[in-house]
């Protein structure tokens, strides 16, 4: 199995962090982060993509997607507060070669003061860990 899980969280990690040192940042989903603002940056989904697959079953692609969620607790500005760090998270992952696939507020449903947004990244990744636009 092709892996680049760490990778992509240390980069996306280390650029958010660079403007927001406050930051709770976690690789697993939560519903309501333990301070804020948050992140959490998990991969979703890692399938072969079966157009490179060889006849002896070797992965040599993989096609990944990323979730972000984003949370602030403001009560003023946490919409702000939140495209802020989108646009960090989003600047970060494309540079690393994804692109986009949706971002949009969504409830909060274990927490309604708690402003949330959730976007989606999507790339093929090779054995060699080069990433191409998905």
């Amino acid at each position: 199995m092709i892996d680049v899980e760490t990778e992509i969280f240390s980069a996306v990690a280390t650029a958010v962090r660079a403007e927001c040192p406050d930051i709770f940042i976690t690789g697993e989903y939560v519903k309501t982060p333990s301070s804020f603002p948050a992140v959490s940056l998990v991969e979703i989904s890692n399938t072969v993509y079966r157009e490179t697959r060889t006849n002896t079953e070797t992965e040599n692609h993989v096609a990944v997607t990323y979730e972000v969620n984003i949370f602030s607790n403001l009560t003023k500005g946490r919409k702000s507060e939140c495209r802020k760090i989108a646009s960090l998270v989003d600047t970060e992952m494309t540079r690393l070669g994804f692109t986009r696939t949706m971002l949009q507020p969504v409830s909060n449903m274990a927490d309604t003061s708690i402003y949330r947004m959730l976007g989606r990244y999507r790339a093929v990744v090779g054995k060699d860990h080069t990433i191409y636009r998905g």
